[in-house]
């Protein structure tokens, strides 16, 4: 993680929980923004051939993915405006770091020209990984195989090991950030259909 997105991070912690950014949804309904990819410092018009105006971000990004991991930036601002409000900033960098948790990609962020800027971090090694989601209140669940773990080799004694892990990082968010964290970090609708 570079000084720049470190700072960033700070500035706009604690981080959004996927309840946070569920109940700003319902709030905010049809969320969308001007997004366009670029070469790293060389962005250049809203109207390039990789901008995608008036979109719902999480579906861009998945949609799209292959423009990051070509090692482009990605630029939003809001729709129509060529900048980027603040109160957007959490929620988009949220948003963006849950698309790209499956995936344990770390990104770098920036402000510029009033715009939230990304691209993935391709100096991040495991630790720089684990920094970074839980900066966002998720475990990076990539492991180093050089090390010991201290994962039991037994399937089921690995369950319950990985089961009890979870609970305890639970307990710790939710005595951290009370109601505004939800076990497993699932948003209302997510644990409403599990019922």
């Amino acid at each position: 993680m570079n000084l720049t997105t470190r700072n960033l991070i700070a500035e706009f912690s604690p981080m959004w929980t996927n309840k946070e950014i569920w109940e700003f949804e319902q709030i905010n309904e049809e969320l969308t923004f001007d997004a366009a990819y670029a070469e790293p410092g060389k962005f250049e018009s809203w109207k390039s051939k990789l901008s995608y105006q008036d979109s719902e971000i999480r579906g861009m990004i998945v949609r799209t993915f292959e423009n990051f991991l070509e090692g482009k930036e990605l630029w939003i601002a809001n729709k129509g405006k060529g900048k980027l409000e603040k109160k957007f900033v959490a929620y988009l960098m949220s948003v963006i770091v849950d698309v790209m948790i499956e995936e344990e990609i770390c990104l770098n962020f920036r402000m510029e020209n009033d715009c939230l800027v990304t691209i993935i971090d391709e100096k991040a090694d495991v630790i720089d990984c684990k920094e970074f989601f839980e900066e966002f209140y998720h475990l990076a669940t990539g492991f180093n195989f050089d090390i010991d773990t201290g994962i039991p080799e037994d399937e089921t004694e690995a369950e319950i090991y990985l089961t009890r892990l979870q609970e305890e990082f639970d307990e710790e968010m939710k005595n951290k950030l009370g109601d505004k964290y939800m076990p497993g970090n699932n948003d209302p609708d997510t644990l409403n259909a599990k019922e």
